[in-house]
């Protein structure tokens, strides 16, 4: 039987399938191409960041405290402002939080469109859940006010607290976002630049990728784009689309064009919720790993004395505490060569390695120059 397959492959067509076979699993996979206009942005609109002060109103007693005395003034000027008189000495403000609200726009956004923001306690709330953000003015750099927010927030968490010793937190609850909670009020005039020249600014500078963005524009339209560094490429408007309506559908088919971008080795880490991201070009060099914990439990249980009868004696309740400690055993993973990322995921699987060791354990490949990648801490 094999020698019958074998002599059917000396055909033409069987030649012809033992190279597609061939090609299929000796031929390394080809990177996905994107669009240009999916890693560019056209240099062409101009970018702000917004901040504004606020309130946070509609908390389930997790908002500030009656120390925190910017709250309560805030309070009080805001009840002020829509005819109510109060007396700031008697207000409480476990309801209510103060915050920052910041946000980003571009020249793009027009007056009216809507926008994301961003809000961060600034006093001693201990959680924003179920929280709604009063409309809060959101003013530039220079004092201008160029847009409103309001909204209910989205933390993507929770916090249960019983006291201060029985609570349960899931992800980081002081800080949240209001989806599409900001407007537009005051749009930034875009600036004036060439009608003949415009430019592509990599979200991600890198000259490889910046390169192959001028080559595959040249390779469509002859030499009109130059890659300027590797955050830049300087496009000039060919003579046939030099007209308004032509220069916009010619920088709309420049954002349709495809390349395939060259990424650096990155392992992105947010150890505010245990998420590890890391790329394909991430390497490991020979290394032993050694991994353990020590558990330390502190329990107190309460001791009671109570006096003798018929004395003037008080019952006293004390506090015995006791402390016991585990040290785990260190789990032992040993990399003779050079991995990906992929191998030594496997690895720390297997011992079953919890995200915060996996973190602990890339910061420390880190240090000793094993990784070959840039580590973003979030």
């Amino acid at each position: 039987m094999f020698t019958v397959i074998y002599h059917r492959l000396l055909t033409p067509v069987g030649i012809f399938f033992l190279l597609f076979l061939i090609a299929t699993f000796y031929c390394p996979v080809k990177a996905n191409k994107v669009r240009i206009k999916d890693i560019c942005d056209f240099q062409n609109k101009q970018e702000t960041d917004l901040i504004g002060y606020g309130l946070v109103v509609g908390l389930d007693g997790t908002g500030d405290g009656t120390g925190t005395q910017f709250t309560i003034q805030s309070l009080t000027n805001m009840m002020e402002r829509i005819g109510l008189t109060v007396d700031a000495s008697k207000v409480k403000v476990k309801n209510v939080a103060a915050v920052l609200v910041t946000a980003k726009i571009s020249s793009f956004k027009k007056e009216g469109s809507y926008f994301d923001v961003t809000v961060s306690s600034v006093g001693d709330a201990s959680s924003l859940q179920g929280g709604t953000l009063l409309m809060t003015p959101l003013s530039d750099g220079d004092g201008v006010v160029r847009g409103v927010a309001q909204g209910s927030i989205s933390i993507g968490g929770f916090n249960v607290k019983v006291d201060d010793a029985n609570k349960i937190i899931n992800n980081y609850t002081l800080v949240g976002r209001v989806p599409n909670g900001g407007k537009v009020t005051q749009a930034l005039d875009p600036p004036q630049d060439n009608d003949r020249i415009f430019y592509l600014a990599l979200r991600n500078p890198d000259y490889t990728t910046s390169y192959r963005i001028a080559e595959r524009v040249n390779i469509k339209y002859g030499m009109t784009a130059y890659s300027l560094d590797g955050g830049t490429v300087k496009v000039v408007v060919p003579d046939s689309f030099s007209y308004p309506i032509n220069r916009a559908k010619f920088i709309s088919d420049i954002g349709q064009l495809t390349v395939v971008p060259d990424n650096t080795a990155r392992v992105v880490i947010n150890e505010k919720t245990g998420t590890i991201v890391a790329g394909q070009h991430v390497t490991i060099e020979p290394v032993a790993i050694a991994h353990g914990t020590i558990t330390v439990n502190i329990k107190s249980s309460p001791i009671i004395s109570q006096p003798q009868p018929f004395s003037s004696g008080e019952t006293v309740v004390t506090q015995q505490p006791q402390i016991s400690v585990n040290h785990e055993k260190a789990r032992v993973v040993n990399l003779p060569r050079s991995v990906y990322l992929s191998d030594i995921a496997k690895a720390l699987n297997k011992i079953g390695a919890t995200p915060r060791d996996i973190i602990a354990i890339f910061q420390a490949l880190k240090q000793a120059g094993a990784l070959r990648a840039e580590l973003v801490i979030l």
